[in-house]
């Protein structure tokens, strides 16, 4: 048996061998074109998304990339995949998301004997009637929990996921629009795989952000014990202040008129075809791990996802350093890695840090 050469760990904070070296990012704010956002209409997003965060802070300790992914996925107007093992605040996240913006909030828990009719609705046979009348399914709500995606059956799967792409439903024949705003959070457990149905890359593709989700630190984890103390996870609890639907639309018309210069569009498009053509990018010990590479939906995702991120920051305008930030949640679930990267334990996140340290940024 050939001996698999080892692929050395990437350098810390500098770029790979024959990378230009990356100029310090400038943050100088862009002279905005016409139809960008004003001061006034910045300073009222800012202060949606102070309250959406006082409301996350309240219940959410520490998860930061976790609040910051689900609050710019819903303004971008994607859904997000979540991985981590169980108990890191994922449901409590989705339920406080839709607390917070005043929405209607569904758990779906997915096993392998969910049906399709069990998530978009069904027609019953009303006898004193002698008609169907239509039931209408969880999926019907602004914000979805759609727990353990992994253990639904590939049917269920799919009309979860056409659900998400086309905003709406069919249901013998009558189609039935989803509200708005509409967010799925779909969470996977990756140690426990038996029974599950691995979403195939082609549905992967279609989340905007996927985040891996790590155990707090043991500060943070105090701070719950504290929490829970002193009553703020209890029913009859204090709500903290809340947004309503229509400001989250505000917000997200908002982040379609953040600006984007065209060297940071050049920036992020580099980084995406760079995942499908790696040789002469990065090393060929880790080039001839990928098998293939992000589709132009990943550019679409950067694109929205930055400005949402911008918005957040406070900016009326996206820097190259939002594109860094999301390169993880972007990509990770577009990369498709061979089987000899996962016989060495190397990660997509591993290719992506090197495309990205290879790449200089505006």
């Amino acid at each position: 048996m050939t001996d698999v050469p080892a692929i050395p760990p990437p350098p810390t904070g500098t770029p790979l061998p024959g990378a230009d070296p990356e100029p310090p990012v400038s943050r100088v704010a862009p002279e905005l074109p016409p139809g960008s956002l004003t001061p006034a209409e910045l300073d009222r997003a800012s202060a949606i998304v102070g309250t959406v965060r006082e409301a996350f802070g309240r219940k959410i300790v520490g998860q930061e990339e976790l609040r910051e992914s689900i609050v710019a996925t819903l303004i971008a107007g994607g859904h997000i995949l979540l991985e981590s093992v169980p108990g890191l605040a994922k449901s409590t996240a989705a339920s406080t998301l839709a607390d917070a913006i005043h929405g209607e909030f569904r758990r779906i828990q997915c096993t392998p004997d969910l049906l399709p009719s069990d998530i978009i609705g069904t027609q019953i046979y009303d006898a004193k009637k002698a008609a169907f009348t239509t039931q209408l399914g969880p999926v019907h709500a602004n914000i979805v929990l759609l727990d353990e995606i992994n253990r639904s059956s590939a049917k269920t799967q799919s009309a979860m996921l056409e659900s998400m792409q086309e905003h709406q439903t069919s249901i013998g024949g009558t189609v039935y629009k989803l509200p708005v705003p509409f967010l799925v959070i779909a969470t996977q457990n990756p140690i426990e795989q038996e029974g599950t149905y691995l979403l195939p890359e082609a549905q992967l593709d279609r989340f905007l952000l996927k985040d891996v989700l790590d155990y707090p630190d043991t500060e943070d984890e105090l701070e719950i014990l504290r929490r829970i103390d002193s009553g703020v996870f209890d029913e009859g609890a204090e709500k903290p202040k809340s947004v309503g639907l229509d400001d989250v639309l505000y917000l997200q018309g908002a982040a379609k008129k953040v600006f984007v210069q065209d060297a940071v569009r050049e920036y992020l498009v580099a980084i995406v075809q760079a995942t499908r053509e790696p040789s002469g990018i990065i090393s060929e010990d880790l080039a001839r791990l990928v098998e293939y590479g992000a589709s132009p939906r990943a550019s679409i995702a950067f694109l929205h996802a930055a400005r949402a991120l911008a918005l957040l920051a406070g900016r009326a305008y996206v820097i190259p350093e939002d594109v860094k930030a999301l390169a993880h949640r972007v990509l990770r679930h577009r990369v498709v890695l061979t089987f000899e990267a996962d016989a060495l334990e190397i990660s997509s996140e591993r290719v992506i840090d090197a495309i990205v340290a290879a790449i200089p940024a505006p």
